[in-house]
């Protein structure tokens, strides 16, 4: 499936590893957080001695605005990293290359086929938060065909429509699911209509041929702006704590190669924050909508100030609990083979030690 390309929370306890309140006392060094010098090109960490080059598996989804930012603004420069971007045709491919080292970061959904692959030895590390909603704005949620907007007015409406989702026991389908016992129905008061293809929503919806999608930015706002439907509440109605994409790293990148990681997190979360006080604050917009309309299928620059946003927490917190609930479900469908641990899949450490270098988001 198509990867999806989410509030602010902040994660991490205050620390005073960096101190600038001018207190003749020294704070005491963190266990593995390197010393930091504001005479250091990133303000904090010194670069490394040796470039190193870290391969990202991005398809330019909008989820991946931290990499993007903090690429064009020089965040991994100043730690002497070297980014690479590339694609895989699809997760099947890319899960056994980030085991095996072969990249280092990339992007995840959850799917019964993702929580499959790990349980049966594809060891990945789910590390930081790639995509959430914004409450009141989901840039992945329900809209409903312009002409039946007196008609369905509220999730139970949808009783007896042609409804699209674009996956099976994927987060698409726990989306739906969330939505359907939010709104007391069951599955079978709903004809479900899987369609792969967003863009083929947009067609089908222009068409009749469905009467509402679980939709994807920048699609709904192209579809509002064509009369073709209007949205259907918003996402966070029944799924405000959704956790939609994630941040993947290779075993190897995360636990062995931590000078080079940790560093890599740091220049991420700076663009991640970027990324907030260009959409949530409005501070640096332009600058960050030219390096989105770079990087992603969204080109133009007018229609980034209408989408709904993918959230992407400053801090790199996930909502691990809502990963679990996913799980149980594909889990109940009889679409999962083997036990996941979590324990020792879901390793935050690095995204950790790296806000504690740069201080929490306020």
């Amino acid at each position: 499936m198509k990867k999806l390309g989410l509030l602010l929370i902040p994660i991490m306890v205050f620390v005073l590893l960096i101190s600038g309140c001018g207190s003749d006392t020294t704070p005491e060094k963190q266990e593995g957080i390197p010393e930091t010098s504001g005479d250091n090109p990133s303000g904090d960490m010194a670069p490394l001695d040796k470039k190193a080059t870290v391969i990202i598996a991005e398809d330019g989804a909008a989820s991946g605005a931290g990499f993007y930012i903090a690429k064009e603004k020089g965040y991994f420069d100043d730690y002497n990293i070297d980014v690479k971007f590339t694609q895989f045709a699809n997760s099947d491919d890319m899960l056994p290359a980030l085991a095996a080292g072969e990249i280092d970061i990339a992007g995840g959904v959850s799917t019964a086929s993702f929580f499959n692959a790990i349980a049966q030895g594809i060891d990945v590390k789910i590390i930081a938060d790639k995509g959430h909603y914004i409450k009141g704005d989901s840039y992945f949620s329900f809209v409903v065909r312009k002409d039946l907007k007196d008609e369905i007015k509220t999730y139970k409406d949808l009783k007896g429509k042609r409804v699209a989702v674009s996956s099976q026991n994927a987060v698409d389908d726990y989306i739906y699911q969330s939505m359907l016992k939010h709104a007391g129905l069951k599955e079978s008061n709903i004809e479900f209509v899987l369609m792969s293809d967003f863009g083929n929503m947009l067609a089908a919806m222009g068409n009749g041929s469905i009467d509402a999608a679980l939709q994807i930015e920048p699609l709904i706002t192209q579809g509002i702006e064509k009369g073709l439907h209007k949205r259907l509440g918003d996402a966070t109605d029944f799924a405000p704590n959704a956790q939609i994409a994630m941040v993947l790293g290779s075993p190897k990148f995360i636990e062995q190669e931590t000078d080079v990681s940790l560093r890599f997190m740091a220049a991420y979360l700076k663009g991640v924050r970027d990324y907030n006080d260009a959409f949530i604050k409005g501070e640096g917009k332009e600058e960050v909508i030219n390096i989105m309309t770079k990087h992603t299928a969204l080109k133009d620059p007018d229609l980034w100030e209408k989408v709904a946003i993918t959230g992407l927490d400053p801090n790199g917190r996930m909502f691990t609990e809502d990963i679990k609930k996913q799980y149980e479900m594909y889990k109940e469908n009889g679409a999962i083979r083997g036990e996941f641990d979590f324990e020792t899949s879901i390793d935050t450490s690095m995204t950790e030690k790296a806000v504690e270098v740069l201080g929490e988001y306020k």
